[in-house]
């Protein structure tokens, strides 16, 4: 089980990612990649994660023209939403958290 401080970092990777979706997850994970391979895993989870929300988003809105983007962009914001919270939940409890339906490029 990873320590105490690991998992808290782990975790502000993705809670950070509500005030700065790009920025702040990056600079920890690059602070503190080399220190643990557990915040490695889950930094790399993480922008996985904002890859391919951000494919998604985009599909989704060239989809708005076809009017079935509309809803696709509610229900990528509200899933997105809620995967960040369960992988930050996860993460502080010390697992290896697999977010689901995300491209595995990192």
């Amino acid at each position: 089980m990873p320590e105490k401080d690991e998992r808290v970092i782990a975790m502000l990777i993705y809670l950070i990612s509500f005030f700065t979706a790009f920025l702040g997850p990056i600079i920890i994970w690059l602070i503190k990649k080399d220190d643990s391979e557990f915040i490695d895993y889950h930094g790399r989870e993480y922008l996985n994660f904002l890859i391919s929300i951000t494919v998604y988003g985009i599909i989704s809105f060239i989809l708005i023209f076809v009017l079935i983007g509309i809803v696709l962009l509610i229900i990528l914001g509200i899933g997105s939403f809620i995967l960040t919270i369960v992988a930050a939940i996860k993460s502080y409890e010390g697992e290896k958290y697999r977010i689901p339906l995300i491209f595995r490029i990192l």
